[in-house]
């Protein structure tokens, strides 16, 4: 997985990994929670990884959603890019990388109308573990 470095270290820095921590788990689907800022609206996402949602003029990809393991600390990461479409303009990024759901003001989509962060991790991908 391309992102998984990435994600180990940040979550290192983000204080819930350890020295010996085991490997992060990963899923096919990020829940978002989503806040338009002029209405009020609230809303829960629900992103299949490599898939688009739109949310308001905002264009969501979730790329990775990884969650650490049950015996280490709790935390939910995913991997997004959002970028704001308007009428007759080409998409221009706004946010690429990391969402903590502990911590999401570490890494923080800045926009004026629109909040998106985190929430959790869905559909756990399984993986074949050889047998010892």
């Amino acid at each position: 997985m391309r992102h998984g470095l990435g994600l180990a270290a940040a979550l290192l820095l983000a204080g819930a990994g350890t020295a010996a921590a085991e490997p992060t788990l990963e899923h096919g689907v990020a829940v978002l929670q989503g806040l338009d800022k002029v209405t009020a609206r609230v809303s829960v996402l629900e992103l299949q990884i490599g898939e688009e949602i739109r949310f308001g003029s905002l264009a969501i990809r979730a790329r990775a959603c990884l969650e650490t393991p049950p015996t280490e600390p709790p935390e939910s990461a995913a991997f997004l890019e959002i970028d704001e479409v308007e009428a007759g303009d080409g998409p221009e990024a706004v946010f690429t990388g990391w969402m903590f759901a502990s911590t999401p003001g570490i890494s923080a989509l800045e926009h004026p109308v629109y909040d998106v962060w985190v929430i959790d991790c869905a559909a756990p991908l399984v993986t074949d573990t050889p047998a010892p």
